[in-house]
């Protein structure tokens, strides 16, 4: 048989697709099974949005567009930097993907060279470990724990920066962890980072599902580091449109220019009519927006609240997105019908084999002390994943 490509080969698939895919298996299989695995919004994609794709579509527009993105989404896409955040871009900075998971993987590839350092920090999102590995980089992982907040601190980023640091990437709010960093966290963050060559791969994709009047703030809005950023968004979580595949980049030029190039020989432009969908979202109103995010913060209040009745669970509270990633560990060596509990993927197997609820195994996210439990679903399924969740723990001696 003939060799693989043995570097493409020594990827991990994505745990949360997989778990959910499983899910779905046990589902069609008649299984009452309860899925926490899939980081999706359960709202349907706001009307106005759907219309804009509808008449995209009855207008013929579904031909290729420019590599980069329409006009129309990149002016939009600018507004919306300007606006919200008080950054000006060209629309030579911008470039529109297929996906946000598709922006940082450009981004990074047009970055790196084999053997650069990229830090970040655990936990992280699943996919930064192994876009690094793909680029031929180096991952440099802070640890940061519950008892931190799943914060790192600006002593421990020094600490991980040598001669061989290319990139830091950041991700507030957080996924897995829900962790929101204040304005203030991140402009210690980004005295550090002023101080070097490093570029920062800034994740936003949370940006508008952040609680309790979290203020959120990029780190291409701390002097000088705008020309070292590449900021990272995209429609999927706020505006629950993630089968439609749109996220951006926006950065300096000569890295967009890379990454552009990149793209054009992979998978060239983003779905014509999704983009058309995408201007709406970004040009239309955001009463839909708040009212998720509202609901969004309702539900955490509802699992943190559960999750605080059940004995031996540490969970901070999330300040955005919608997970909580909680530490499991004191019943680790604890067992039930001879199943024995030593990490967190033998917790999720567990407890989807005894209590039929899907959970991700924190190991995906670099901490294996932990799971998360994503809240974007109905309260009705929160109150019976928590239930289920306490009894299959309760079971275990």
């Amino acid at each position: 048989m003939t060799d693989l490509s043995k570097l493409v080969s020594s990827v991990e698939g994505s745990a949360t697709l997989a778990i959910t895919a499983l899910v779905k298996k046990l589902k069609a299989e008649g299984k009452d099974v309860l899925s926490f695995s899939a980081g999706e919004p359960d709202f349907p994609t706001p009307k106005f949005i759907k219309e804009a794709a509808i008449q995209a579509i009855n207008d013929n527009f579904t031909k290729y567009t420019a590599n980069a993105g329409t006009p129309d989404l990149i002016a939009a896409i600018i507004a919306k930097f300007k606006n919200d955040n008080n950054l000006e871009y060209g629309s030579a900075e911008i470039l529109v993907s297929s996906g946000a998971k598709q922006s940082i993987y450009n981004v990074l590839m047009a970055i790196c060279n084999p053997g650069d350092e990229v830090i970040y920090q655990s936990p992280y999102w699943v996919s930064y470990p192994e876009m690094v590995k793909l680029v031929q980089g180096k991952s440099v992982v802070i640890d940061a724990g519950p008892e931190s907040g799943y914060k790192i601190t600006p002593a421990q980023l020094k600490a991980a920066i040598t001669p061989k640091s290319k990139v830091f990437i950041f991700n507030s709010p957080s996924n897995p962890s829900g962790a929101a960093y204040t304005p203030e966290e991140i402009q210690a963050l980004c005295a550090v980072l002023a101080e070097t060559d490093i570029i920062t791969i800034s994740d936003e994709i949370y940006e508008k599902i952040t609680f309790d009047g979290g203020q959120h703030y990029s780190p291409a809005q701390y002097p000088g580091l705008r020309d070292k950023t590449v900021v990272i968004n995209g429609l999927s979580k706020a505006y629950s449109m993630t089968g439609w595949r749109v996220g951006y980049a926006a950065g300096p030029k000569y890295i967009i220019d890379v990454a552009a190039n990149l793209q054009s020989h992979s998978t060239s432009n983003a779905c014509s009519v999704s983009q058309k969908a995408a201007t709406a979202a970004l040009t239309g109103p955001t009463t839909d927006l708040e009212m998720m995010a509202t609901k969004f913060q309702e539900r955490r209040d509802l699992i943190i609240k559960g999750l605080s009745e059940i004995e031996g669970i540490k969970c901070p509270v999330p300040g955005g997105a919608f997970y909580a990633f909680f530490d499991v560990s004191l019943y680790y060596g604890k067992s039930f019908n001879n199943v024995s509990i030593k990490s967190s993927a033998d917790m999720c197997t567990y407890l989807l084999a005894e209590e039929n609820i899907g959970l991700v195994p924190g190991d995906a996210f670099g901490n294996d002390n932990c799971v998360r439990m994503s809240f974007a679903c109905s309260d009705k399924n929160i109150l019976e994943g928590l239930k289920r969740l306490k009894s299959g723990l309760e079971k275990l001696t």
